[in-house]
């Protein structure tokens, strides 16, 4: 029988559960094998686990889960978002060259200029939504990595044009699907090789763990991963797994709440005086509105707001009160964050502002809270 993604997020666990040859007495829940260390039966026998640093069954159960939410081939859970980031960094070698979208997450830019770098390898940045990416293709090329929407001005990359690029030039395409999430888009589906995802934020979504992913369609890319995941020691641990297992059971019910606030909170946002201009994809003259309505089932949670000065920028982070102000994103809460000297302050402010991210800017993850008590915290903190 065909399940809807609805019903995967509540019962892939259980269906999971039934077919594995490991019985667990019928538990609804999935249990946590908070072990280190498995016993073998005999010399040259073994379980099918030996060591939680290779694999758990918690952890096993969540890459099933995520896998087939993503429609993988594989899956692999690690400690945060970034440490998938930098295991699928470790599949290059010196002298490769990435093109990559210039409006990333200021954690993975980091990563890209201070370690990746480092190890010799290269990168173009790019407005993957705008520029011309085949021309920027060099002879030691090996991928494209892209966000869409992008972190944080939401720009919208067209998947299956950029897979299109990568499939003619034999390339990998990577593409960050955080912000939608599996539950609103699939990029595995429209040509991508590769997904990865801070799990922290809407697949866990109560800010209470850290988690990241790498999900493939690519087999020969499964050996290689599943030997780094092992060796650089970063997989995710039993109880962080059971906690995402738990988070992604209502990853429908929250993404579609918090949808439906944020539409109405980027309406209300473009009516305030102080507010110059409001990033939504999910208005109709946001840029990547006809893109988003062809490739994703929604059009997310996130917004991203710019006020008429710094100072009432700083004010609107001050007053919030029901809004907290804090990073990250994906949550059961509403936060505020201030890019600037948050979620982007290692980015070079050369590129922060030629991405638009200027000091006046806001971004908002919007929760599951009451819109209208959302609308009314952020109506008093303008004033």
């Amino acid at each position: 029988m065909s399940l809807s993604i609805e019903t995967k997020c509540v019962h892939l666990e259980n269906k999971i559960q039934k077919n594995s040859e490991i019985k667990h007495y019928g538990a609804i829940s999935f249990p946590i094998y908070q072990t280190a260390t498995y016993a073998h039966p005999g010399v040259g026998k073994s379980t099918g686990f030996d060591y939680s640093r290779l694999q758990n069954p918690t952890r096993e159960q969540l890459e099933k889960v995520v896998c087939q939410l993503e429609h993988g081939t594989d899956a692999f859970a690690l400690s945060t978002g970034m440490a998938a980031i930098t295991l699928l960094m470790e599949i290059f070698k010196p002298g490769d060259h990435l093109i990559v979208d210039s409006d990333l997450y200021g954690g993975t830019i980091r990563l890209f200029d201070n370690v990746s770098v480092k190890n010799g390898i290269r990168f173009t940045r790019a407005n993957c939504s705008q520029d011309d990416i085949e021309s920027l293709i060099q002879p030691q090329t090996k991928a494209i990595y892209v966000e869409t929407p992008t972190n944080p001005m939401m720009n919208v990359t067209d998947i299956e044009k950029v897979a299109q690029i990568s499939r003619k030039h034999n390339l990998l395409l990577i593409v960050d699907n955080t912000f939608m999430s599996p539950y609103f888009q699939t990029p595995l589906d429209l040509g991508a090789d590769v997904v990865v995802h801070s799990g922290t934020k809407f697949l866990a979504g109560h800010n209470d763990t850290l988690a990241g992913f790498i999900v493939i369609k690519k087999q020969e890319l499964q050996d290689k991963l599943r030997f780094l995941i092992k060796t650089t020691g970063a997989g995710l641990s039993p109880f962080d797994s059971w906690l995402v297992l738990r988070g992604i059971k209502t990853l429908a019910l929250r993404m579609e709440k918090a949808q439906v606030s944020a539409f109405k909170i980027a309406q209300w946002l473009k009516t305030q005086k102080e507010v110059t201009s409001v990033i939504y994809p999910g208005l109709e003259e946001h840029p990547g509105h006809i893109i988003m309505q062809k490739q994703s089932r929604g059009f997310g949670s996130m917004v991203t707001f710019r006020l008429s000065s710094v100072q009432k920028a700083l004010s609107v982070l001050e007053k919030v009160h029901l809004i907290q102000y804090a990073e990250s994103l994906g949550g059961t809460e509403t936060l505020i964050t201030y890019p600037t000297t948050q979620t982007h302050a290692d980015v070079p402010e050369e590129l922060r502002l030629k991405n638009g991210i200027t000091p006046e800017t806001l971004r908002l993850s919007v929760g599951i809270e009451n819109v209208d008590d959302l609308i009314a915290d952020l109506q008093q903190a303008l004033e």
